[in-house]
Protein backbone atom coordinates (compact mmCIF):
# COMPACT_ATOMS: atom_id res chain seq x y z
CA UNK A 1 0.00 0.00 0.00
CA UNK A 2 1.41 3.37 -0.96
CA UNK A 3 1.47 5.64 2.08
CA UNK A 4 3.11 9.09 2.21
CA UNK A 5 5.36 9.33 5.31
CA UNK A 6 3.14 11.81 7.24
CA UNK A 7 0.26 9.34 7.22
CA UNK A 8 2.12 6.12 7.98
CA UNK A 9 1.17 4.61 11.35
CA UNK A 10 3.53 2.42 13.36
CA UNK A 11 2.95 -1.29 13.84
CA UNK A 12 1.44 -1.04 17.33
CA UNK A 13 -1.02 1.67 16.29
CA UNK A 14 -1.97 -0.21 13.14
CA UNK A 15 -2.62 -3.47 14.99
CA UNK A 16 -4.61 -1.74 17.72
CA UNK A 17 -6.81 -0.17 15.05
CA UNK A 18 -7.26 -3.47 13.19
CA UNK A 19 -8.13 -5.37 16.37
CA UNK A 20 -10.59 -2.72 17.52
CA UNK A 21 -12.26 -2.61 14.10
CA UNK A 22 -12.46 -6.40 13.79
CA UNK A 23 -13.94 -6.35 10.29
CA UNK A 24 -12.16 -6.33 6.94
CA UNK A 25 -12.06 -7.44 3.32
CA UNK A 26 -10.10 -10.66 2.72
CA UNK A 27 -8.62 -10.65 -0.80
CA UNK A 28 -6.65 -13.23 -2.79
CA UNK A 29 -5.64 -13.85 -6.40
CA UNK A 30 -6.86 -17.06 -8.04
CA UNK A 31 -4.51 -16.80 -11.04
CA UNK A 32 -7.02 -14.99 -13.21
CA UNK A 33 -8.85 -12.48 -11.06
CA UNK A 34 -9.05 -11.19 -7.49
CA UNK A 35 -11.42 -12.92 -5.07
CA UNK A 36 -12.65 -11.13 -1.96
CA UNK A 37 -15.07 -11.46 0.95
CA UNK A 38 -15.96 -9.07 3.79
CA UNK A 39 -15.71 -10.78 7.19
CA UNK A 40 -15.15 -10.33 10.93
CA UNK A 41 -11.85 -11.45 12.46
CA UNK A 42 -9.71 -11.31 15.55
CA UNK A 43 -5.95 -11.15 16.05
CA UNK A 44 -3.93 -13.56 18.13
CA UNK A 45 -0.28 -14.53 18.68
CA UNK A 46 1.24 -18.00 18.86
CA UNK A 47 3.76 -18.99 21.54
CA UNK A 48 6.67 -17.85 19.38
CA UNK A 49 5.10 -14.40 18.91
CA UNK A 50 3.88 -14.97 15.35
CA UNK A 51 0.89 -12.73 14.66
CA UNK A 52 -2.20 -14.40 13.24
CA UNK A 53 -5.65 -13.30 12.07
CA UNK A 54 -8.52 -15.78 12.47
CA UNK A 55 -11.79 -15.75 10.53
CA UNK A 56 -14.13 -18.10 8.67
CA UNK A 57 -16.08 -18.21 5.42
CA UNK A 58 -18.92 -20.25 3.92
CA UNK A 59 -17.81 -23.69 2.74
CA UNK A 60 -18.60 -22.86 -0.88
CA UNK A 61 -16.60 -19.61 -0.85
CA UNK A 62 -13.95 -19.74 -3.65
CA UNK A 63 -11.39 -18.28 -1.25
CA UNK A 64 -11.10 -21.68 0.44
CA UNK A 65 -9.30 -23.14 -2.59
CA UNK A 66 -6.63 -20.46 -2.13
CA UNK A 67 -6.04 -21.22 1.56
CA UNK A 68 -3.07 -23.48 0.86
CA UNK A 69 -0.71 -22.04 3.45
CA UNK A 70 1.57 -20.48 0.82
CA UNK A 71 -0.53 -18.10 -1.29
CA UNK A 72 -0.37 -14.58 0.17
CA UNK A 73 -3.66 -12.87 0.99
CA UNK A 74 -4.55 -9.30 1.88
CA UNK A 75 -6.87 -8.42 4.75
CA UNK A 76 -7.87 -4.77 4.27
CA UNK A 77 -9.32 -3.12 7.36
CA UNK A 78 -11.07 0.19 6.72
CA UNK A 79 -12.27 2.70 9.29
CA UNK A 80 -13.95 6.08 9.02
CA UNK A 81 -13.44 8.27 5.95
CA UNK A 82 -14.55 11.73 4.86
CA UNK A 83 -14.41 14.07 1.87
CA UNK A 84 -12.58 17.38 2.39
CA UNK A 85 -13.76 20.45 0.47
CA UNK A 86 -11.12 23.00 -0.59
CA UNK A 87 -13.44 25.69 0.80
CA UNK A 88 -12.74 24.51 4.33
CA UNK A 89 -9.06 25.50 4.32
CA UNK A 90 -7.75 28.80 5.61
CA UNK A 91 -4.90 28.60 3.07
CA UNK A 92 -5.78 29.44 -0.56
CA UNK A 93 -5.33 27.33 -3.70
CA UNK A 94 -6.33 23.96 -2.25
CA UNK A 95 -7.89 20.96 -3.98
CA UNK A 96 -10.40 18.33 -2.81
CA UNK A 97 -9.02 15.38 -0.88
CA UNK A 98 -10.14 12.52 1.33
CA UNK A 99 -9.22 11.58 4.90
CA UNK A 100 -9.39 7.95 6.01
CA UNK A 101 -8.18 5.10 8.19
CA UNK A 102 -6.94 1.83 6.69
CA UNK A 103 -4.67 -1.03 7.72
CA UNK A 104 -3.48 -3.85 5.44
CA UNK A 105 -2.48 -7.23 6.87
CA UNK A 106 -0.71 -9.56 4.45
CA UNK A 107 0.32 -13.20 4.64
CA UNK A 108 -0.47 -16.81 3.72
CA UNK A 109 -3.70 -18.42 4.89
CA UNK A 110 -4.41 -22.02 5.91
CA UNK A 111 -7.63 -23.92 6.66
CA UNK A 112 -8.32 -24.81 10.29
CA UNK A 113 -9.22 -28.17 11.77
CA UNK A 114 -12.68 -28.79 13.21
CA UNK A 115 -11.47 -28.34 16.78
CA UNK A 116 -9.75 -25.07 15.87
CA UNK A 117 -12.93 -23.83 14.20
CA UNK A 118 -14.97 -24.57 17.33
CA UNK A 119 -12.57 -22.49 19.42
CA UNK A 120 -12.57 -19.73 16.83
CA UNK A 121 -16.36 -19.45 16.84
CA UNK A 122 -16.36 -18.99 20.62
CA UNK A 123 -13.52 -16.45 20.56
CA UNK A 124 -14.95 -14.43 17.68
CA UNK A 125 -18.44 -14.21 19.14
CA UNK A 126 -17.04 -13.33 22.58
CA UNK A 127 -15.06 -10.45 21.04
CA UNK A 128 -18.18 -8.78 19.69
CA UNK A 129 -20.60 -9.82 22.44
CA UNK A 130 -18.35 -7.98 24.90
CA UNK A 131 -19.21 -4.74 23.11
CA UNK A 132 -22.86 -5.26 24.00
CA UNK A 133 -22.38 -5.36 27.77
CA UNK A 134 -24.26 -5.29 30.09
CA UNK A 135 -26.22 -7.69 27.88
CA UNK A 136 -25.52 -11.26 28.93
CA UNK A 137 -23.15 -12.65 26.25
CA UNK A 138 -24.45 -15.14 23.74
CA UNK A 139 -22.81 -18.58 23.98
CA UNK A 140 -22.92 -21.43 21.50
CA UNK A 141 -24.12 -23.65 24.37
CA UNK A 142 -27.52 -21.97 23.95
CA UNK A 143 -27.93 -23.88 20.69
CA UNK A 144 -28.96 -27.50 20.32
CA UNK A 145 -25.97 -29.73 19.56
CA UNK A 146 -27.38 -30.89 16.23
CA UNK A 147 -28.06 -27.39 14.98
CA UNK A 148 -24.62 -26.14 16.02
CA UNK A 149 -22.82 -29.03 14.32
CA UNK A 150 -24.81 -28.50 11.13
CA UNK A 151 -23.82 -24.84 11.04
CA UNK A 152 -20.16 -25.70 11.68
CA UNK A 153 -20.19 -27.98 8.65
CA UNK A 154 -21.36 -25.06 6.52
CA UNK A 155 -18.26 -22.96 7.24
CA UNK A 156 -14.47 -23.32 7.12
CA UNK A 157 -12.15 -21.69 9.64
CA UNK A 158 -9.16 -19.85 8.18
CA UNK A 159 -6.00 -18.44 9.74
CA UNK A 160 -3.63 -15.89 8.25
CA UNK A 161 0.00 -15.78 9.33
CA UNK A 162 0.50 -12.02 9.28
CA UNK A 163 3.84 -11.27 7.64
CA UNK A 164 3.34 -7.59 6.89
CA UNK A 165 1.43 -4.80 8.62
CA UNK A 166 0.81 -1.51 6.80
CA UNK A 167 -1.17 1.35 8.23
CA UNK A 168 -2.28 4.62 6.66
CA UNK A 169 -4.15 7.01 8.93
CA UNK A 170 -4.61 10.16 6.88
CA UNK A 171 -5.77 12.93 9.19
CA UNK A 172 -4.22 16.05 7.60
CA UNK A 173 -1.15 15.63 9.81
CA UNK A 174 0.98 17.68 7.39
CA UNK A 175 -1.28 20.73 7.51
CA UNK A 176 -0.73 23.92 9.50
CA UNK A 177 -2.59 24.19 12.78
CA UNK A 178 -4.99 26.78 11.37
CA UNK A 179 -5.90 24.57 8.40
CA UNK A 180 -5.99 21.50 10.64
CA UNK A 181 -8.44 23.14 13.05
CA UNK A 182 -10.56 24.53 10.23
CA UNK A 183 -10.88 21.12 8.57
CA UNK A 184 -11.77 19.40 11.83
CA UNK A 185 -14.36 22.06 12.62
CA UNK A 186 -16.00 21.68 9.23
CA UNK A 187 -16.04 17.90 9.53
CA UNK A 188 -17.59 18.07 12.99
CA UNK A 189 -20.43 20.15 11.55
CA UNK A 190 -21.37 17.47 8.99
CA UNK A 191 -24.26 15.07 9.53
CA UNK A 192 -22.19 12.11 8.34
CA UNK A 193 -20.99 9.92 11.21
CA UNK A 194 -17.72 9.17 9.42
CA UNK A 195 -16.91 12.85 9.07
CA UNK A 196 -17.67 13.43 12.74
CA UNK A 197 -15.45 10.53 13.77
CA UNK A 198 -12.55 11.84 11.68
CA UNK A 199 -13.00 15.22 13.36
CA UNK A 200 -12.85 13.54 16.76
CA UNK A 201 -9.64 11.71 15.82
CA UNK A 202 -8.09 14.97 14.63
CA UNK A 203 -8.86 16.66 17.94
CA UNK A 204 -7.31 13.73 19.80
CA UNK A 205 -4.20 13.81 17.61
CA UNK A 206 -3.45 17.54 17.89
CA UNK A 207 -5.34 19.10 20.81
CA UNK A 208 -3.03 22.12 20.74
CA UNK A 209 -4.57 23.16 17.41
CA UNK A 210 -7.83 23.79 19.25
CA UNK A 211 -6.41 25.62 22.26
CA UNK A 212 -7.90 28.92 21.07
CA UNK A 213 -11.37 27.31 21.02
CA UNK A 214 -10.93 26.21 24.63
CA UNK A 215 -9.68 29.60 25.72
CA UNK A 216 -12.53 31.36 23.99
CA UNK A 217 -15.04 29.04 25.67
CA UNK A 218 -13.48 29.68 29.07
CA UNK A 219 -13.63 33.47 28.54
CA UNK A 220 -17.28 33.30 27.52
CA UNK A 221 -18.31 31.13 30.47
CA UNK A 222 -19.63 33.23 33.39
Amino acid sequence: MYTPPPFKSDRATSLAFAEARGFGLACAWDGNKPVASPLPFYLTSSNDGTLRAAFHVARHNPLIKLANGTTSWLLAVNGADAYISPDWYVSPDQVPTWLYQVVHLTGPVRAMSGDELAEQIETLSAKFEERLLPKKPWLSSKMTAGRLEALKKAIVGLEMTVEEVEGSLKLSQHRSETDFAAIAGSLAAQADAGAQHIAHLMREARPQAFASDTNQLERSTP
